[in-house]
């Protein structure tokens, strides 16, 4: 069976020599991987991570790998692509998910707020150095344990009131709050525990030293 589906890129993976899986998250089908056929004519850029796609998946009763094909780019997303700072953010934001978001998994409405965090990071011009943060915050929600102070006190450690600030602050005052780049980094360390903690699973996120180097 044939159908169309909105689909968020997470990240790909090479599959032998003429495809790759796409490792997406969609409204239909949740965190799933997709088999793509591709050349060297193939606009690889389609495939950066937290592109918005529009695409024909072919279904598999025999297989949880589908294929897809035929793909459509719906937003551009020029904001994030002609930035550096914003295009190493999805870099860090996809790998969050990729190891947080488990395949298969399919939370009510976790496609359509990550579409929202895109496009809105998208939009910012300026200061949007506390964003990654925000995301974290955010993902937590949106996964359904909502960070509150007191969760968040044993992770939070000297830090505790710049992560307050961005928990009870909102969204644009937040993005507002005051931090050298070495405690963004300590702050996005100890939010990344606190997910392991609540989803029992390692996140090592290997992107968050770039993060570290451009926002030092």
């Amino acid at each position: 069976m044939k159908s169309k589906a909105e689909l968020i890129v997470i990240s790909s993976t090479k599959f032998g020599e003429n495809s790759i899986v796409l490792h997406t998250l969609s409204k239909e089908y949740g965190r799933k991987g997709f088999l793509v056929r591709v050349s060297p004519k193939t606009a690889m850029a389609l495939f950066l991570p937290l592109n918005i796609l529009e695409a024909e998946v072919t279904e598999n009763p025999k297989s949880d790998l589908w294929y897809a094909r035929n793909f459509t780019c719906l937003s551009p997303l020029n904001g994030i692509r002609s930035n550096l700072y914003k295009n190493t953010m999805t870099l860090f934001m996809s790998e969050v998910l990729f190891r947080v978001v488990k395949d298969q998994t399919n939370e009510d409405g976790l496609a359509d707020w990550l579409k929202k965090q895109i496009l809105t990071l998208d939009a910012l011009e300026t200061d949007f150095s506390n964003f990654h943060l925000l995301f974290l915050l955010s993902l937590c929600t949106a996964l359904g344990f909502s960070p509150g102070m007191d969760d968040l006190m044993p992770f939070a450690g000297e830090f505790f009131d710049e992560v307050d600030a961005l928990v009870s602050k909102p969204f644009e005052e937040a993005l507002l709050v005051p931090m050298k780049g070495v405690v963004r980094n300590e702050i996005a360390e100890s939010i990344l525990k606190y997910i392991e903690h609540h989803t029992e699973s390692a996140v090592n996120v290997r992107s968050l030293s770039v993060l570290r180097d451009i926002f030092a």
